[in-house]
């Protein structure tokens, strides 16, 4: 057992580890643009080692927490990976009609820019047409021939032929040439159909002329157009699909409206997987399974596209077609880089194992790393990165300290601070704005943030705190009293969480039924729970083996308590009421207790230990502290503790105390003032101490349930 002093209560950081006095120095520091990496050195490899692989199959899958900068940060290196040389150059994708499919589309992939060019051109066209048009029939007609209307063509689709030209490409250049050829044919066409007698008279409407079905096939569909991931200077596209859904992520045809001019090949659009084409694709797992009406289906057809490579745009409004668009089939070369929380990657692998088959490159985002002076360095260098970004004003470095003590705080762990990004860059914006018309931000306006951060959600304690000063939550933080004690809890909710004290109570007598757990016998005790009762039941049928089988009726119950109780980190308090109850040794109501206990009787660490602590200290304070209330905690829970200053003053003054433990005897002792005993070679305890008060009352039980049993007849 040990009593801790004020300087064990929270992580020291040195000020002289920081070679700066604002973070406005470290904006030009060679490589801050990549400070977002903060120490997760091993993670940055893996995502370049993934997305520089060029050969097709090798996608990433990326693990971390939500907030940990895992969806920016590869990004950023998407980025950073794009603006090398490419395998492929870029290139748009258009649908025009198909030659010998009329309204059906033809897919041609082009250059970089002249999708669009390739567009405009021909609406030039198909407006110079119609201007163009009667006078083209009158000629024809006058000549009997089509030397003249083929002359005006010829000229008319130079502009496109000229694109043709500059293809180096074969196979696109052949395309695109037959189809040209094809629309010289289909203008001839359409112009012999328009001769009629009235087409000479000056006065004809040009409007009698015009099919808008005909001149609807002239246009041209640019589905991909890449000229903005140029004008980035990338050399790859990158998509990012933050809301996938079938359409967005494969394509779709835009349904046809009755009597619609549109050919098929108009109405196309292309999905996410066509314009990553050559480049990048990041998704989330989670948007894709948590899409209850298609989430199944999506991951099904990203498995189909995983295996093969290809695409096909499906047509779900034709409920006659076999579902997809003919001559829309597509080989597609795309790494997707899918992002999971490992709750959610587990979870998805029991469903779907072949699925991540094709994910072989894993790049895992560290949910902590260790305070060290290399990492406080790198977080100082991302807080001024955030500090430009942000165009806030810069931190002191004992800002940066009380930042990084933050984190410390949320990974509760002196050693190690967490990667949560997303809240170092909330804290740093709410710290900015509480160093308001102040020239730079100092450890004073971060912890005024966090603070006032606390103050906002601390509504529902408050509730619980004025129900225990009133007396109508039984919370006793003074005097000794047999068989209870005060456990304390940890409620979450939401990004707000607190520790609050119950009120824990055993009863003891003669009898046959064991220990009793009454919030389990009425169903308001989760598993964890009843797993710590059953160990306490073995551990002290164990210590008490030569009076076996126990006979003893005990109760053990949370009182006050109606949402029901989990976890096992009562079961030291638990144990704790039980023996003052049986040994009839008063506890010191001013101490509170948390920890669980193994079959040994070793004390075991448990979560939330400062919100516990600070929550009973507040509790005790408003009762008024008397210097004898404290907590006990498990030993192994000491380098967990990150207080607060109001916590840690209290212990300096004396007036709270923080006990550890490693076993669950020296809780017993500290809390009744009796020495615990240990069993000697005959297996007994010595009759003053508090096994030896168990011993004898056990003893005692039995006695008394030996001279109930009815006499059996002679």
């Amino acid at each position: 057992m040990q009593i801790l002093q004020a300087s064990d209560l929270n992580a020291t950081i040195n000020l002289d580890a920081f070679a700066f006095n604002t973070t406005a120095e470290l904006v030009d520091v060679a490589g801050a643009g990549s400070h977002g990496w903060v120490a997760q050195s091993e993670a940055q490899k893996a995502a370049l080692f993934g997305l520089n692989i060029r050969q097709t199959g090798f996608h990433v899958l990326v693990l971390g927490a939500q907030g940990s900068g895992r969806s920016s940060l590869m990004h950023s290196a998407m980025r950073d990976v794009s603006r090398l040389a490419s395998t492929q150059p870029l290139q748009d994708l258009v649908a025009i009609e198909h030659i010998e499919q009329a309204g059906l589309p033809q897919l041609l992939k082009l250059p970089v820019g002249m999708g669009a060019d390739l567009r405009s051109k021909m609406d030039v066209f198909s407006r110079d047409l119609m201007l163009a048009l009667p006078q083209l029939a009158i000629e024809k007609s006058a000549d009997n021939n089509q030397s003249h209307v083929q002359d005006w063509l010829k000229n008319a689709l130079q502009a496109m032929q000229g694109c043709a030209s500059i293809l180096a490409d074969s196979t696109q250049k052949t395309v695109l040439n037959q189809y040209l050829s094809y629309i010289e044919r289909e203008v001839l066409a359409y112009i012999s159909a328009c001769q009629m007698t009235e087409i000479a008279d000056a006065d004809s409407s040009v409007d009698s002329l015009i099919n808008e079905a005909f001149f609807a096939r002239l246009r041209v569909n640019v589905l991909v157009d890449n000229r903005e991931t140029q004008a980035q200077e990338l050399l790859t596209p990158i998509v990012v699909d933050n809301d996938p859904s079938l359409k967005s992520l494969f394509g779709h045809v835009e349904s046809a409206t009755d009597n619609s001019a549109t050919p098929d090949f108009l109405r196309l659009r292309a999905g996410n997987l066509h314009k990553a084409d050559g480049g990048m694709l990041q998704l989330h797992l989670r948007d894709l399974i948590s899409d209850e009406q298609n989430g199944a289906q999506m991951i099904e057809k990203l498995h189909r596209f995983l295996r093969n490579n290809s695409l096909q745009i499906e047509d779900a409004s034709n409920a006659q077609s076999s579902g997809y668009m003919p001559n829309t089939l597509l080989h597609l070369n795309v790494k997707m880089v899918l992002i999971a929380t490992r709750e959610d990657f587990y979870a998805c692998l029991d469903e779907q194992p072949d699925f991540f088959n094709y994910f072989p490159v894993k790049v895992e985002f560290a949910e902590r790393i260790a305070a060290t002076p290399a990492n406080y360095a790198a977080i100082a260098g991302y807080v001024a990165q955030k500090c430009v970004q942000h165009q806030c004003a810069h931190f002191t470095k004992a800002a940066v300290a009380a930042l990084i003590g933050a984190l410390q705080r949320l990974e509760e762990d002196q050693t190690r601070i967490s990667t949560h990004l997303a809240f170092l860059e909330y804290l740093i914006l709410e710290s900015s704005a509480f160093a308001n018309g102040s020239t730079v931000v100092d450890a004073q306006h971060v912890q005024a943030a966090i603070a006032e951060k606390s103050a906002r959600n601390r509504y529902f304690e408050m509730q619980i705190l004025d129900s225990i000063i009133d007396n109508e939550l039984l919370i006793q933080v003074q005097g000794d009293v047999v068989g209870q004690v005060n456990g304390l809890t940890h409620i979450e909710l939401g990004d707000a969480s607190f520790g609050s004290p119950i009120r824990i109570t055993a009863r003891c007598y003669p009898g046959g039924k064991g220990l009793i757990n009454i919030d389990r016998e009425v169903n308001m005790s989760g598993p964890n729970h009843d797993k710590g009762i059953f160990i306490l039941q073995n551990w002290l049928s164990a210590s008490f083996s030569h009076l076996a089988p126990l006979s003893l009726n005990a109760s053990l119950v949370f009182e006050q308590e109606y949402n029901g109780v989990e976890g096992d980190s009562a079961s030291c308090a638990e144990l704790f009421a039980l023996l003052s109850a049986l040994a009839r040794l008063p506890i010191n109501q001013g101490i509170a207790v948390t920890g669980a206990l193994n079959q040994f009787g070793e004390v075991m660490p448990i979560g939330g230990v400062n919100e516990k602590i600070e929550g009973y200290f507040r509790v005790c304070q408003a009762l008024g502290l008397t210097g004898k209330q404290g907590v006990i905690i498990p030993k192994r829970n000491q380098r967990h503790l990150l207080l607060n200053t109001a916590v840690v003053q209290a212990v300096a003054a004396k007036q709270f105390h923080i006990i550890t433990i490693d076993h669950v005897l020296e809780g017993i002792a500290y809390l009744t003032g009796v020495a615990a005993g240990d069993m000697d070679m005959q297996q007994q305890y010595p009759p003053q101490t508090v096994m030896g008060h168990v011993q004898t009352a056990l003893a005692g039980y039995r006695k008394t349930l030996e001279s109930n049993q009815p006499q059996k007849m002679q």
